[in-house]
């Protein structure tokens, strides 16, 4: 495999358990979109409501999968909020955005859904490929490459799995952190589920059995550090003796920066390409095509196709004020470490 890759989680991987990767997820159910697409089963420019009509309502009948999946159909989530039993299933999620008019002019801005867009998209693919976007990853993706990356965690799985855990902090930290936490009827507490009654628990929410078992598809999934890091190497270089999952013309359509800046929900950290996060821009020692996707419990799961460079980290307890400067220390040590290889000689 070219290049260096980095799969870390920490000492309890060592005994080979997981953990909930809540948005890493997103690269896995990207990657479903991306081989139907690289099939022509699916026309990411067609409107949603060409294959779901009751999605048309409320302005949304020119709202694209290619908006979906760059955060520029304004369907963030729904008023009222969605209980944490709703988010556990995308099937209920689709149903209730079907409705819902967006929160701004699809098009106009773009803005983070962090629960409910990959419904939408889930939605497509089984009205559009016949199947669930759970089967068509397990069939052609999970198994067949043997990947430690669920999307509906089996039963026979369970005892592998370790809770996520809050952060600890001073009483002056909370009260600091606090302060900052959006309204739950705002923009940004739409895109993260606060706006239900009761808000939504995070930690909670990444350790019920069910969502484990639904595998939900925006921010379901549980892993493995290496599950993560395998992925994204057998999207551009193929594991397990299979080939690589994406051509190179996939790759560089869904990998290309689409939108930067100036998140409606995330302010300045929305980075992103098709589906995935534009890592060369998170980090820009990276180069221009880096793509992958981390998550709110910690986890960070990358690819660099130019270096070679695959990395896929995971951990069980939320930073505090979901601020991970791990991150940028790993990416820049592998980095560094694949350029002192490279440039070596020995």
């Amino acid at each position: 495999m070219p290049g260096k890759t980095l799969g870390k989680g920490g000492r309890d991987e060592r005994d080979g358990s997981l953990a909930g990767v809540y948005s890493s997820t997103k690269g896995a159910t990207t990657l479903v979109v991306a081989v139907l697409a690289q099939e022509g089963v699916l026309d990411l420019d067609q409107p949603v409501a060409r294959h779901w009509p009751e999605f048309a309502a409320a302005g949304k009948d020119t709202i694209t999968l290619r908006d979906v999946l760059t955060h520029r159909s304004g369907v963030i989530g729904v008023d009222g909020g969605l209980s944490a039993a709703e988010l556990a299933d995308d099937a209920v999620i689709a149903r209730r955005l079907a409705a819902q008019r967006p929160y701004w002019r699809p098009g106009a801005a773009y803005g983070y859904g962090g629960f409910v867009f990959f419904a939408m998209a889930g939605e497509v693919v089984r009205r559009v490929a016949g199947q669930t976007l759970r089967q068509v990853y397990d069939e052609r993706i999970r198994i067949p490459y043997g990947l430690d990356l669920y999307l509906g965690l089996p039963s026979s799985e369970e005892a592998r799995f370790r809770p996520i855990q809050w952060w600890t902090a001073t009483p002056e930290q909370e009260a600091a952190f606090w302060t900052n936490v959006p309204g739950p009827h705002s923009l940004p507490g739409i895109g993260y589920g606060l706006n239900s009654t009761p808000p939504l628990d995070q930690a909670a929410f990444a350790n019920d059995r069910t969502v484990r078992a639904n595998g939900q598809a925006s921010a379901g999934g549980v892993g493995s550090a290496r599950g993560l890091a395998a992925l994204y190497a057998a999207v551009l270089w193929g594991v397990n003796g299979r080939p690589p999952l994406l051509e190179p013309d996939t790759v560089a359509e869904f990998a290309q920066p689409h939108f930067a800046g100036a998140d409606l929900v995330r302010g300045d950290q929305g980075n992103y390409a098709l589906g995935f996060q534009a890592k060369g821009l998170r980090y820009p020692f990276l180069s221009a095509n880096a793509f992958g996707h981390d998550g709110s419990a910690g986890s960070e799961a990358f690819a660099d196709p130019r270096t070679g460079i695959v990395l896929g980290y995971t951990r069980r307890r939320f930073g505090f004020g979901w601020s991970y400067p791990e991150h940028d220390r790993l990416a820049a040590a592998l980095h560094r470490a694949v350029t002192f290889v490279t440039r070596d000689p020995s």
